[in-house]
């Protein structure tokens, strides 16, 4: 997960250390591929160590992990929860909301207005709540229009505020069903988004003893479409691309090789507006790593791991350099597998229509005082990276990075408390930032950035 002060807090997998975490902090000059590691408090002392769970980094800048299909490598849904505090690095329980049964590898969003959202996986009728952040107390909701449980669906924040999904299905099996949904929250209530054209979630063509029920990530576009990837455990997956102008499907291309999809596996949108992803037949491995243009699904050449990983041992995060970080976890798991963590540097550029865009900031900043900028765009084109259930890796909010014109080193400021995260807004926004105690003096630039695509740079002085 991206924190707002540039660094990437990471969770360890899959190996019995699920109550660690660490942090990569990038190097003076803002490279992550020369950062550096470090040890951030575990979970160890709040008797949880989740795995697949739902994760934001919320708007006063700490990170919310709730639920978790396992806890100690035990299969058991769980309702448990903690926030962590990158500033006092500590963890905090959060108590479950009222009711919930099962909260499990749930979905999470921040909605436009900053409100965090969690959903229950399998609560039935399905449920989802809203967290107080300072009482760290959930206003519930269920039902409200909503077709099936949220089990294995993901969501997606369209330009107009409302979050999309694709049914799977889970506790309603319909072979032929292709069903997606929209929640409105205005009113907090679910209606239908249409038809998706072409099976998204794996029904296992029919047989309800082997569907697995998965959907693929999917991925808002600059150009307000979003590419929906398929699961499928019995032939090659489906695409489908909504368009959220017209609110109207079609299909997209199938996968170019033959039994991909991705039934479980990241996505994350590139600067240049194509979306990268990894799939595999049945999640087994070997991965495939594929573009979406808009136009072709295209294979690329994937990272070390590739032929021993598959489509879900990998995570996507897009980070403010323009590159995107990878990490999975075969190592130490499987044979040959290597211990490193990649990053992905994608080809082009972005449109400059795109970019943040910063209207006012003070020219001159004070170290450890927070100051405040005003723009649009700030909240980017898009969420950012995508999983789906088990994993939420969205970046749509604006970090502000110093450039210190003397040494050229570079200082991330904490952003936090923005006025939105609307994506693709034409509207007014600001964002709060704390200078680092530590930037360096003197005559720098200071430019926010979205989803790895920088603003405009401006001349300030730290003081």
């Amino acid at each position: 997960m991206l924190l707002t002060d540039g660094t990437v807090i990471v969770h360890e997998e899959q190996d019995g250390g699920e109550v660690n975490w660490y942090k990569l902090t990038p190097d003076a000059f803002g490279s992550y591929v020369n950062g550096t590691w470090s040890n951030v408090a575990s979970t160890a002392g709040l008797s949880y160590a989740p795995l697949f769970f739902g994760s934001q980094v919320i708007a006063d800048g700490r990170l919310t992990v709730i639920g978790g299909e396992y806890n100690f490598d035990v299969a058991v849904w769980t309702t448990q929860g903690a926030i962590y505090d990158p500033v006092a690095d500590s963890w905090t329980n959060v108590a479950p909301p009222s009711g919930w049964v099962n909260t499990g590898d749930a979905q999470s969003v921040n909605l436009a207005n900053g409100t965090y959202m969690q959903a229950s996986c399998c609560d039935s009728p399905p449920k989802w709540a809203y967290l107080n952040p300072t009482t760290l107390t959930w206003t519930n909701f269920q039902g409200n229009g909503k077709f099936d449980v949220f089990d294995e669906e993901g969501w997606n924040m369209l330009p107009n505020g409302k979050i999309l999904t694709v049914d799977a299905y889970v506790f309603a099996y319909d072979p032929t069903g292709m069903n997606s949904e929209l929640y409105d929250p205005s009113s907090q209530t679910w209606s239908s988004a249409g038809s998706t054209i072409v099976q998204i979630w794996d029904s296992a063509c029919g047989v309800m003893s082997n569907a697995s029920y998965e959907v693929g990530p999917a991925v808002l576009r600059p150009d307000g479409t979003v590419f929906q990837t398929g699961a499928n455990t019995c032939g090659t997956g489906h695409t489908a691309i909504y368009n959220s102008g017209t609110g109207s499907w079609t299909a997209g291309p199938d996968f170019p090789d033959v039994n991909v999809s991705i039934a479980d596996g990241p996505a994350s949108i590139e600067p240049n507006g194509k979306v990268l992803m990894m799939g595999s037949v049945n999640e087994a491995p070997p991965a495939t790593f594929y573009e979406w243009d808009g136009t072709n699904l295209t294979s690329i050449p994937g990272p070390p791991n590739a032929p021993i990983d598959g489509s879900f041992y990998g995570h996507l995060l897009p980070l403010p350099t323009g590159q995107i970080l990878f990490t999975d976890w075969s190592y130490p798991t499987v044979t040959g597998a290597t211990p490193d963590v990649e990053i992905f540097t994608p080809t082009g550029t972005y449109n400059p229509a795109w970019a943040p865009q910063i209207l006012a900031a003070s020219t001159t900043v004070k170290r450890g005082t927070t100051s405040i900028l005003y723009g649009r765009r700030l909240s980017g084109m898009s969420q950012g990276g995508a999983y789906g259930d088990d994993y939420q890796p969205n970046t749509n909010y604006a970090l502000v990075r110093l450039t210190n014109n003397a040494t050229g080193h570079v200082f991330y400021c904490r952003t936090h408390n923005p006025s939105s995260y609307a994506v693709q807004s034409t509207s007014l926004e600001y964002t709060k930032f704390d200078v680092p105690a530590g930037a360096e003096t003197g005559p720098s630039t200071l430019v926010a950035v979205t989803n790895g695509i920088p603003s405009q740079a401006i001349k300030v002085n730290v003081k």
